[in-house]
């Protein structure tokens, strides 16, 4: 690849000074935040073009990558049928096909087969298709459904007549998706809608099957900008819940019963800063899994649904533990389910409700993921979990929670020559500056040397409490067999660790998010899993942030750097209320309004540090209708990163003029973005095959 085959785009310099708290920043680039400017969408098709005459020498090594992805994937697939009510519900692609078909199938599986929807159908005509989920009547014959065309998550609610295939004229659009409940009268049903500034729902409408939209009743608003909502059925089907979150400060569930779908949302504890709860019906009572009295790592707890909102009442059933992050539950008839984090990794305990006996499910592996999967069903005693680890495909087991033992359901099909025992993963442990162990999983194919003279692609996010497990990917094995090995940091900012890990990570800490990425990089570069001209660092959105950061901090340690939808510039952003999701996040990074945070966002905030130095070779992406990190936050930053670097490296911006945070739809799009990545690094590796 040369940086030279054609001229890189300059981005023209318009000043545009922003003052505060004494302190003035130029943003030259401020005037890209406007995507109906012809000269903008000029930049950034220049920036493609660039992209891709830069990238023109790999074009064979990409199309090889993107039809050797393809190429382990079963065309014919489906997933593992779920039971709810009468119906098996499950999912299938065909061959050639981009997007699922939604199935049922009555009383057996080998019931004749009922397509409620076929993505591929729907798709059609459309650059970008997705379904946002959807939910079935409580009589089984109308189902509810989202459809976003676009990629900024706006979901146009419709509805089909399962018994005759008709579509109802009922259409509500800008709703959330998959945050839809039906009352129990089969046509009343509840939704969110979107504030299209914001993009956040704020707000939470009643509407009946068959009356005209217009009619529909506003029966909540959240009025503090900084809570984000969310809304569903709970498993008993007793009620619906509408629930309001900060994240990782205060937590607020109202509950109406679905018999009364004109009734009022009541809340089950009223929101109180600091305290987060989650609640699940069982009964005649309520679990609660909440960190009231200091349960950092949170606790269970139980009350009789008649007295939820005295929290005197409440009876601890799971105390509070330092060493374990009570992460959720599932309650059965029988059992009730818990899913717990400890020493990074997930555990699944089975409490049996009348006898109060308990195990843990038994896992062999140093390193994995595992979880409670769709499990409708309350009275049985079959436990459906998922499982994988970076050398395990993803698995679907059904577990007996009396007799203890485990069928596989499901393994997904790796096409080709794969073998899993050609694979090795372990679990590492590097020593942060401030003497902290932060977990390492690592992956490599048989063969890889530890001598410094491989490759290795290290991962990380390190936001929002969101932990990344070691997870299974069959296009990663493209990089695994051509040298690299794969490492992911469970660094502070997630919750891999418990709540303290996320807590250290955030606000007024944040910069241990990108020190421990640095201390993790280095220990993989000392105990020879690969060297500094070796060592790729990849992340996206917050984890994007964590690229930007690194890079102005160590732009020596790392031979490239992927961004994706990276959120760079902090600062700005978190100033600016009209820009979606905004106020929603002061809690995670601090409100630069206040002279504290904004001093401190400003020492690490990508954009505003980059400066005139070498940096790396970089590669990064983003969509132009990003609606979490809009595309302007990467174009700024590259566009300064071209006037200010000092060396030849490479820095190449490719923008999806189709797709948002989530990039290209369809199963297969996917790998077109994957193999340019991929291609960009092989390429710098000499690797060309």
């Amino acid at each position: 690849m040369n940086p030279d085959v054609m001229q890189a785009p300059v981005a023209a310099i318009k000043p545009h000074p922003m003052t505060l708290h004494g302190d003035t920043r130029q943003d030259n680039y401020y005037w890209l935040n406007d995507p109906e400017n012809p000269e903008v969408i000029q930049y950034l098709e220049a920036e493609n073009a660039y992209t891709d005459a830069v990238m023109a020498p790999t074009k064979a090594l990409q199309e090889a990558l993107f039809h050797e992805m393809k190429g382990r994937i079963k065309e014919n697939d489906e997933s593992v049928p779920v039971k709810d009510g009468n119906y098996y519900y499950y999912s299938r692609y065909i061959e050639g096909g981009e997007y699922p078909l939604y199935c049922r199938k009555k009383g057996a599986l080998e019931a004749e087969e009922e397509i409620m929807l076929d993505g591929n159908e729907m798709a059609k005509n459309h650059a970008y298709f997705s379904i946002g989920g959807y939910e079935v009547s409580d009589n089984e014959q109308i189902l509810a459904y989202g459809v976003d065309t676009v990629s900024r998550r706006n979901y146009t609610l419709k509805f089909i007549n399962l018994s005759t295939g008709e579509i109802l004229p009922d259409e509500i659009e800008n709703t959330e998706g998959g945050a839809y409940a039906w009352a129990t009268d089969n046509k009343t049903i509840f939704y969110m809608v979107r504030d299209q500034q914001t993009l956040l729902a704020s707000t939470v409408f009643r509407h009946v099957i068959g009356t005209d939209t217009s009619e529909d009743v506003l029966v909540y608003t959240e009025e503090d900008p900084q809570f984000y909502m969310g809304l569903g059925r709970m498993k008993s089907k007793k009620y619906i819940i509408s629930v309001s979150e900060q994240n990782g400060v205060s937590t607020e569930y109202r509950l109406l019963e679905a018999s009364n779908p004109t009734g009022e949302f009541t809340p089950f504890y009223p929101r109180e800063e600091g305290l987060e709860y989650a609640i699940e019906h069982f009964e005649d009572k309520f679990y609660i899994r909440t960190n009231a009295q200091d349960a950092t790592n949170f606790k269970l707890m139980e009350v009789n649904e008649v007295e939820s909102t005295d929290m005197t009442k409440w009876k601890e059933v799971i105390p509070h533990r330092e060493d374990t992050y009570l992460d959720s539950m599932e309650v059965f008839k029988n059992h009730l389910v818990l899913q717990e984090r400890s020493k990074a990794l997930m555990h699944i305990r089975i409490i049996n409700q009348s006898t109060k006996a308990e195990h843990y499910i038994q896992f062999d592996e140093t390193a994995y993921d595992t979880g409670v999967s769709s499990n409708p069903d309350f009275d049985t005693n079959i436990l459906r979990y998922s499982y994988t680890s970076l050398s395990t495909p993803s698995s679907v087991f059904d577990y007996n929670m009396d007799t203890q033992d485990k069928t596989l359901m499901k393994e997904q099909t790796v096409l080709g020559e794969f073998n899993k025992e050609d694979y090795i993963s372990e679990r590492l442990f590097a020593t942060a500056r401030d003497g902290v162990k932060v977990p390492i999983s690592i992956v490599y194919k048989k063969g890889f040397k530890r001598d410094g003279s491989q490759p290795l692609l290290q991962y990380a996010y390190g936001s929002y409490g969101y932990s990344i497990d070691p997870y299974f990917s069959a296009a990663r094995l493209s990089l695994l067999n051509r040298g690299f090995a794969f490492a992911i940091a469970h660094i502070r900012g997630g919750q891999e660790m418990g709540r303290n890990w996320y807590e250290d990570g955030k606000l007024l800490k944040k910069l241990n998010t990108f020190h421990d990425f640095i201390d993790v990089s280095e220990y993989l570069i000392q105990e020879k899993w690969t060297s500094k001209d070796k060592l790729f660092a990849n992340g996206g959105s917050a984890g994007g942030l964590l690229m930007g950061a690194v890079t102005n901090m160590r732009p020596d340690l790392y031979k490239g750097i992927l961004a994706a939808v990276p959120f760079v510039d902090v600062v700005t952003t978190m100033l600016d209320e009209s820009i979606p999701l905004t106020t929603g996040e002061w809690e995670e990074w601090g409100n630069p309004k206040q002279k504290e945070y904004y001093e401190y966002m400003k020492s690490y905030s990508p954009v505003d540090n980059v400066e005139a130095k070498d940096y790396p070779n970089m590669l990064v992406t983003t969509g132009l209708h990003d609606s979490q990190v809009q595309y302007f936050e990467p174009a700024k930053w590259v566009a300064k990163l071209r006037a200010l670097k000092t060396n030849n490296n490479l820095l190449l911006f490719h923008i999806d003029m189709e797709a948002g945070h989530g990039g290209a739809s369809g199963r297969f799009k996917r790998f077109h973005d994957v193999a340019l990545e991929y291609a960009f690094m092989l390429n710098l590796m000499g690797i060309d095959e």
